[in-house]
Order: C-alpha cells, then sequence, then structure tokens
C-alpha cells in the first residue's frame, strides 16, 4: 500500500541555489506541443480506465473554499471524503480494498470540524493559509494563520507565495518566505501554490518551483483555484520537470499538485497520464500526486457508474455525502 501524506519523508530545507533558476530556459511552443499530445497520444479503456480512475480517487484532496461553508457542509464532505465512491459500486466494479481520498481541504476556521470527522479514518486535513488565495497579508499574520491550523489539528498547510516575489525577481525574498512557512508548519506537510495563472511566463513557473522546492516544499501546487487561469497542462508540465530536474539533482522527490479547473473524469486521466510519462509510477501515488478538485469525484463516480452498469446517472443523483 502506498505511504500515507503522514508517512511520507519530508524534503529537506536547503540553501538558496540561483544557478539552476538562473539557468532556467523553457521553450513554450515545444511546452504546448508536448502537452497537447498528453490528452491524444495516450488513453486506456474499458477495466484499465475504472482503475485509473479509482487512483484519481485516491489522489483528490476534496475541498471547500466557500464564503458560504458551514460545519454541515464540512461535515458532508468529510462523510464523502471517507465513502467517496457507494458500497453497491465498488461491489459492481469487484473492488476490495478500502478506498478514500487523499485529504480533505478547508479553511482554517474549519479545521476543528474537519479533524473530528475524520477521526479515525487516517484522511489528512488540508488548510489553506497564509492570507489564501491573495497572499496580500502581514508576513507576522501568515506565521501565526500556519502555526494555528496546525495547532487546530491539520497535518497539512497549503500555502500561497508572494506573487510580487517571483515577477520582481526576488528570489532570496520568495525563499526566505516561503523557508520561514515551512518551518512555521513544524510536522506538518507544506504544499506550495505558485499562482501561475499571475507569475506572468513560463520560465517564471519553473524558476518560482525551483525556489520553493529548495525551501522545503513538500509540494508544488499550480493555483490557488481562485484565479482566472488556473491548472493546465503546459504549466503543470513544466512543474513536474523541475519536480524531475530537482530529484536528479539531490535525490530529494517533491509532489506535485494540481488544483482549479480539473472537473472531469477525461481532465484526471491526463493528469495521471502526465505522472506517468514524466515522473513514473511512483509519483501517481497519494503521497507524491494530489488534484485539489470539488466537483471532480462526482464526474468520476458517473463514469465508474456507466461502466459498472452500462449507463450514465444524471449528476443530481450523485451525493456529496
Amino acid at each position: 500500500m502506498a505511504k500515507s501524506s503522514k508517512q511520507l519523508d519530508r524534503v529537506p530545507i536547503l540553501p538558496l541555489d540561483l544557478g539552476p533558476v538562473e539557468d532556467v530556459k523553457v521553450n513554450r511552443s515545444a511546452v504546448e506541443r508536448r502537452a497537447a499530445t498528453i490528452s491524444t497520444r495516450r488513453t486506456v479503456k474499458k477495466e484499465w480506465q475504472a482503475a485509473w480512475l479509482l487512483q484519481a480517487v485516491r489522489t483528490i484532496d476534496l475541498t471547500t473554499l466557500s464564503g458560504d461553508d458551514t460545519p454541515g457542509t464540512v461535515k458532508r464532505l468529510c462523510v464523502k471524503a471517507r465513502q467517496p465512491i457507494r458500497a453497491d459500486l465498488l461491489a459492481a466494479l469487484k473492488v476490495d480494498a478500502p478506498i478514500t481520498t487523499g485529504a480533505v481541504c478547508v479553511y482554517h476556521a474549519m479545521v476543528p470540524v474537519a479533524v473530528e470527522a475524520l477521526e479515525g479514518s487516517g484522511i489528512p486535513v488540508a488548510a489553506v493559509s497564509t492570507g489564501f488565495p491573495a497572499g496580500m497579508n502581514p508576513f507576522k499574520q501568515k506565521i501565526q494563520e500556519i502555526e494555528a491550523s496546525v495547532k487546530a489539528g491539520a497535518s497539512e498547510i497549503d500555502i500561497v507565495i508572494s506573487r510580487q516575489y517571483v515577477l520582481t525577481q526576488n528570489w532570496k525574498a520568495l525563499y526566505d518566505e516561503v523557508k520561514a512557512f515551512r518551518e512555521a508548519c513544524g510536522p506538518a506537510h507544506m504544499k506550495s501554490i505558485l499562482a501561475t495563472g499571475e507569475l506572468g511566463t513560463l520560465k517564471n513557473v519553473m524558476r518560482a518551483s525551483y525556489v520553493c522546492m529548495q525551501a522545503g516544499a513538500d509540494f508544488i501546487k499550480t493555483s490557488t483555484g481562485k484565479e482566472p487561469t488556473n491548472a493546465t497542462l503546459p504549466v503543470s508540465l513544466v512543474m513536474v520537470r523541475a519536480i524531475r530536474d530537482y530529484y536528479e539533482q539531490t535525490g530529494h522527490k517533491v509532489g506535485f499538485k494540481p488544483a482549479g479547473g480539473v472537473r472531469t473524469a477525461k481532465q484526471s486521466l491526463d493528469w495521471l497520464i502526465l505522472m506517468k510519462e514524466e515522473l513514473g509510477e511512483e509519483w501517481m501515488q497519494p503521497n507524491l500526486f494530489r488534484i485539489g478538485a470539488s466537483a471532480l469525484l462526482n464526474d468520476i463516480e458517473r463514469q465508474l457508474e456507466h461502466f459498472a452498469y452500462g449507463r450514465y446517472a444524471s449528476m443530481q443523483y450523485q451525493a456529496l455525502g
């Protein structure tokens, strides 16, 4: 069985090395051509597709980040995280192993509710932090927010970087910020959200990825889900190649999380194919790959129902919890 996030070896904080950051070269046309082949050159069908979709479920950070979240909403989401696929459907698919989502992701105020609802399940609670989504809060307040979420029981912290440091090429400031966030996380695993839709260029995305990894990010994540442009395959390709380069240079394995806009079962397969082709099967597991999503699970369950029973159910029959 794959390691849980709690069992994952931490990515160490390394000294800032601007060499690989300054040497970054990105051919946008080549990246876009390669990304375009992911959904056309490879495919999985029939029972293999069902197996891959079940694997996608295991990697989902089931998320609710709305202004109208209530304890009831979060509790229902946690019920769904515990059993994301209906028991009758799993029986029809002849699946015996337990399946849960990779985590539940909420705002800080809902962390205690989620922790209580998930007690005994082994499913980690992830809290978005550091002034999510804009990241414009005072630095001291960002640190306090991380520490409060960890104290409340969050075992994963999704931080947002200050985009201004990337846009002004102030890599030392970005490194110092992310390093401080990592230290504030203590035992909690840290995912660094780059907000790639606001970084301007693919070169900036790759450079920011390197800096965050050197500062100890356990995962690098595409987006908050609140930007006009969120997870895309070209951006994801650049980030996973940065992860591959970093692993080859240091031997440290950093995880990857696309978030925002991944809504269909087909899209989840595209990202799994990307991980398999660029990083290998190890990076398809929940300890090194997550998909941040809310509506995705409903479409996956709908596709699995079609595989099992030969018919599609209306989305209104896919229960939230």
